[in-house]
């Protein structure tokens, strides 16, 4: 059985969080969190994929806690908040067309926000990975292509840098540059789903990782649980829950966030071991 651990969107607060709920995971069950980080699959979304490139760089869940924790980070502010780039994404969703147009509007915002330049955004992503390579193992990454909308997936055999890779992926447009890579630039893989299950449709059962509420909703149709829940194969998700959701704060972007989003789930991880042990067993 081909198995996936999927490592969702949701800022800098996803990444401390998706951290902190893989050590709970290992506190209270090191061979079910090591089953989980030997996964046939490690597919990441924007936040997700500074995670999964992290895992598969063979960077441990307490080393990549401990960073989270750490006073100094390599980690910039954005200086929007969540708040002000919905209201920027309110026209390009409210206006006329299809998803794949309204998709090429945010593309356009992507490319015309005032941002902190390429290399410098390049930087902070290349900081958080322990190692710039591609691992030897089947490590998928998302990003959209800015012009066409298309959903990219990233991997090994792509020819592109896994710092670029991951670099578009986190690309949230508004917020970060849109990232050139060859002709093409690419924003956010979480535009369009925060979780792109169906970048996983080859796999037989997959634990999913979203840092957002079970009832979070999607501008373009299914939110993250209704995707979930369409999966081919079996599936089991931890959605962040009410401790969490108060630890992100308003905005997730803020570097700020990053140590109560870690403490609230590494708690959340041990509550959810017991259960996830019994999927995993099944």
């Amino acid at each position: 059985m081909t198995r996936a651990l999927i490592l969702g969107g949701g800022g800098l607060a996803g990444i401390a969080w998706e951290t902190g709920v893989l050590t709970g995971i290992a506190d209270v069950a090191p061979q079910i969190a090591e089953r989980l980080l030997n996964a046939d699959v490690l597919l990441g979304t924007s936040a997700g994929s500074a995670v999964a490139a992290q895992l598969g760089g063979g960077a441990s869940p307490a080393e990549l806690y401990a960073r989270q924790l750490a006073e100094e980070s390599h980690e910039i502010d954005p200086g929007v908040t969540i708040d002000e780039l919905t209201e920027v994404f309110i026209g390009a969703l409210g206006a006329p067309g299809s998803t794949l147009e309204r998709l090429r509007r945010i593309g356009g915002i992507a490319l015309a926000a005032d941002t902190v330049p390429e290399r410098v955004r390049r930087e902070v992503i290349a900081h958080r990975l322990p190692s710039h390579d591609w691992p030897d193992r089947d490590l998928r990454i998302t990003a959209t292509d800015t012009a066409t909308a298309e959903l990219v997936v990233f991997t090994a055999d792509s020819g592109v840098a896994l710092v670029d890779a991951v670099a578009a992926s986190c690309a949230v447009p508004g917020a970060w540059p849109a990232v050139t890579i060859g002709d093409r630039t690419f924003m956010d893989g979480g535009v369009g789903s925060t979780v792109n299950m169906a970048a996983a449709a080859d796999c037989a059962a997959a634990v999913v990782l979203v840092p957002a509420g079970e009832t979070a909703p999607s501008p373009f149709g299914a939110g993250p649980a209704e995707e979930i829940g369409a999966f081919s194969g079996a599936a089991f998700a931890v959605f962040a829950d009410a401790d969490a959701l108060a630890a992100f704060g308003r905005n997730p972007l803020d570097p700020q966030c990053r140590r109560p989003s870690a403490i609230a789930g590494r708690g959340q991880g041990r509550r959810v071991a017991p259960a996830l042990a019994a999927f995993l067993a099944g």
